[in-house]
């Protein structure tokens, strides 16, 4: 096989850039993102509050603002997600690397202070990831709302 061959096998194998939407479907792509965002937040922030309250009540007010803590940098990073996830499209190939410098700087931080303490800073982060489970349950068990 020669290098002609070999080139036009990989162009026709490589896979093709789905064709730019038209503005319509763009938008009514962008506010379903919208509404699924807004959505996301309002779960976490409910699991957030509650969990709060409940570690606050089980354990002591320290260790909960602790939670509290590695909750907001959870927010944090998903906020910067969700910023990176909509930039997408818009010329944009690929998210970027720099969402976890918070939470990193917050746990070299709780190494550092004698008054944090690490392991409710992490499970607070992994807070988001709960709401986004519950989402997740939600859409399967009703996935008409």
């Amino acid at each position: 096989m020669d290098t002609s061959q070999l080139e036009r096998d990989r162009v026709e194998s490589a896979p093709e850039l789905a064709p730019e939407p038209d503005p319509e479907t763009r938008q009514q792509a962008m506010q379903d993102y919208y509404k699924l965002k807004y959505e996301l937040y309002v779960i976490v922030f409910a699991v957030l509050a509650v969990s709060f309250i409940s570690v606050w009540v089980v354990y002591s007010l320290n260790i909960a603002l602790n939670y509290l803590l590695g909750a907001t940098v959870g927010l944090i990073y998903l906020r910067m997600l969700a910023r990176d996830v909509e930039q997408l499209g818009q010329g944009r190939r690929k998210l970027s690397k720099t969402r976890l410098v918070p939470f990193i700087a917050v746990i070299v931080l709780a190494t550092r202070v004698d008054s944090l303490e690490i392991l409710p800073i992490f499970l607070g982060f992994l807070t988001y990831k709960v709401g986004l489970i519950l989402y997740a349950l939600r859409a399967i068990v009703n996935p008409n709302t």
